[in-house]
């Protein structure tokens, strides 16, 4: 109750209990054989260390924070890292008598590796999709309910109803330069390969059987049918046998 009224300020040696240094006064009193002045030097390299020590203690996020930042994988990372450990394991005992498999597999990594550094290319993509395609005989139940075949067919299918506008002005060009040859159009063949793109041939060349090269006298005989089919197809009429159809079949 006596006491003096509570100081606004304290000073943090009175807290730590680190002597004062020595006044004039205390140094008349100096003990021998003590150097107060290297007292002073360990207290306050003390003090220092302690305060270090300190406000370690009381930085609870800094170095929590710098691990988890250096650890943080992106999810596809982390996958694809899981994936390739299963892979591994599993070929720790390779499977036997489908070496055709490791051959596809093989060829998907390597696209894979290409891919990592953007050097994949459509050769590469293609190689790597006709493996996939012939590793299997995916249609063979029936081609009415072949999953693969019908997203094949719609993806193929997108391509070349994309590719309409292009093909369209094409064909104008061309009978621009010929409105005046147009009872005396090229051949079947020469028109097609000259106005379409080559995949819509190949596509039709195969379907109808048209491929081989045995069949050439039957190719040139069909090949008014394929261009019929190509020019209704991509609604470009140019041949007189597509503008009759059109007018009977579609005007009607």
């Amino acid at each position: 109750m006596n006491e003096s009224p509570l100081e606004m300020n304290y000073s943090l040696n009175v807290q730590l209990d680190i002597p004062a240094s020595p006044s004039v006064a205390d140094r008349d009193l100096e003990i021998p054989g003590h150097d107060f002045s290297q007292i002073d030097g360990n207290v306050m390299h003390a003090s220092a260390e302690d305060a270090a020590d300190t406000a370690a203690d009381h930085d609870y996020c800094t170095f929590t924070k710098q691990s988890c930042q250096t650890e943080q994988i992106h999810p596809a990372v982390a996958a694809l890292r899981e994936k390739l450990h299963h892979l591994d394991d599993q070929l720790r005992s390779p499977p036997q008598g489908r070496t055709d498999r490791l051959e596809t597999m093989l060829l998907l990594l390597e696209n894979i590796d290409r891919c990592m550094n953007g050097s994949l290319d459509e050769k590469d993509a293609t190689e790597a999709a006709l493996a996939l395609l012939n590793a299997e005989d995916w249609a063979k139940d029936s081609v009415y309910s072949s999953y693969m075949l019908t997203c094949i067919g719609r993806w193929i299918g997108q391509q070349f109803h994309a590719a309409n506008s292009s093909i369209s002005q094409k064909v104008e060009s061309f009978k621009v330069q010929h409105i005046e040859q147009i009872s005396d159009l090229p051949p079947a063949e020469e028109l097609a390969a000259e106005l379409f793109p080559e995949a819509m041939q190949t596509l039709l060349l195969h379907w109808m059987g048209l491929c081989d090269e045995s069949t050439e006298g039957k190719r040139r005989s069909e090949y008014p049918i394929l261009l019929l089919i190509l020019e209704f197809a991509n609604h470009n009429l140019i041949t007189g046998v597509a503008h009759v159809l059109y007018s009977t079949l579609i005007c009607k």
